[in-house]
């Protein structure tokens, strides 16, 4: 089974975040709950329809990832993108995304 971890963006200001071993929405995938497993699966969608229905988060997805070199790489290219943010000059205090991360 590939690894996977529960993404969604912040209902208050649309950011990317992925669900934390505490529970908690933080903004650095690095930091993301990895599932290895059904169970651990399950419990992560359980965790994503909850904060949904709290209005914490929006567009809740279990996304697949890969670990490389002791760092997460989502699998599909959106989900690098969302992970490292706009792939262009965007608004001030947003960066373009490391061309390395989300190449293909």
């Amino acid at each position: 089974m590939t690894d996977k971890v529960l993404t969604a963006n912040r209902l208050a200001d649309g950011i990317a975040v992925w669900l934390d071993a505490n529970g908690q929405w933080v903004e650095n995938l690095q930091d993301a709950l990895v599932a290895r497993h059904a169970e651990a699966v399950a419990s992560l969608e359980l965790i994503g329809k909850r904060d949904f229905s709290a209005n914490k988060v929006v567009d809740v997805a279990v996304i697949d990832v890969q670990e490389q070199d002791g760092k997460l790489w989502p699998i599909r290219l959106r989900e690098r993108i969302r992970a490292q943010g706009p792939t262009m000059e965007y608004a001030a205090g947003y960066r373009p995304a490391d061309p390395a991360f989300i190449a293909v």
